[in-house]
């Protein structure tokens, strides 16, 4: 059922504009943890963030908590195990390496989700998904090469090319798991999961827990905060924006982090902002639907996909599953 033309701002819906907005967020997100890594490890920042957005929806959700089952703790420590894996890799990378380069790597993932679900649910891939993945990952030899002469990938790169995959395999896994169980129970479960696995990974390589400082403190709390406020928004404005839509909006992530870290005094050579857009045009290639003769997209009965929600955790759903930056 079409939206109302009157709900309608600059062409977009209300829920459209809220993703608009957590996309600005998470853009901003990258230089708040690369901040917080001069005052901070990465390990227990990744705990203390995550602890502090697991508290704030552990708040919202307490009353779904009850009666929590194993399968739905079971699937949500999935989910945060690959948090953990692609977020605290991010953040480890973000220690040698500037927000805007981060961002633009990190983008990578979206194409890389249908190349998983071939390999590991067998769903081939379309050609045009092919071909952004071919596109993104040029871009991304030429954003690595930042700071360098030609293409070189130092710690902070490789660190942030690796978290790429457990980012991808936390969106299909919510695509395995969230349309099955309470998305509240999962949210709680998923962020706690991965608070403990990054502060259980400390004493493992070495890192001691930071002196006191205002830095580390104020970011992670910040962090957390808009990791459920993402987490929630996405919930709510996903219920009637499709999954290729909203990635399609989620496709500003790293052009914000752009501006933001511009903004901040980073500077991106000619070649990286080259490489920034193959990673975007890439990224929004390979989310483009074929489309029938009547107009619609080949893959997708609807007759209105574009106003009409895809199931929670559809596969293909980009980074509607992220808890956040």
């Amino acid at each position: 059922m079409h939206q109302p033309v009157s709900r309608r701002i600059l062409g977009l819906i209300p829920q459209e504009w809220a993703l608009v907005a957590i996309t600005v967020i998470w853009g901003g997100t990258f230089l708040v943890v690369h901040t917080a890594m001069q005052h901070s490890g990465p390990w227990f920042f990744v705990g203390f963030r995550f602890l502090a957005a697991a508290l704030f929806a552990a708040a919202i959700f307490w009353r779904s908590l009850r009666g929590i089952s194993r399968r739905e703790i079971g699937a949500g420590a999935a989910i945060g195990a690959a948090i953990y894996g692609g977020y605290g890799l991010q953040t480890a990378g973000l220690q040698t390496i500037d927000s805007s380069t981060s961002a633009f790597m990190t983008a990578f993932y979206v194409p890389l989700v249908p190349l998983l679900q071939w390999l590991v649910l067998r769903k081939p891939p379309r050609a045009l998904t092919l071909v952004g993945a071919g596109l993104a990952f040029v871009g991304l030899l030429l954003v690595a090469g930042i700071g360098s002469r030609g293409i070189h990938l130092g710690q902070g790169e490789i660190l942030t090319l690796i978290s790429t995959l457990p980012i991808a395999a936390e969106i299909i896994l919510i695509s395995l798991f969230g349309s099955r169980f309470d998305v509240g129970r999962l949210t709680v479960v998923q962020l706690l999961t991965a608070s403990l696995l990054g502060f259980s990974t400390m004493p493992a390589v070495g890192e001691a827990i930071p002196a006191f400082d205002p830095v580390w403190l104020i970011a992670g709390i910040a962090m957390g905060l808009a990791s459920g406020l993402i987490q929630l928004t996405m919930n709510w404005a996903q219920r009637s924006v499709s999954a290729t839509r909203a990635t399609i909006i989620y496709t500003g992530e790293p052009v914000w982090a752009g501006v933001v870290g511009r903004i901040a005094g980073e500077r991106i050579p000619p070649l990286a902002i080259l490489g920034a857009a193959l990673i975007i045009a890439g990224t929004l290639l390979s989310e483009l639907q074929p489309r029938r003769r009547d107009g619609r997209a080949a893959e997708d009965p609807d007759p209105d996909p574009e106003h009409e929600p895809e199931p929670d955790g559809a596969p293909g759903a980009g980074p509607s599953s992220r808890a956040g930056a």
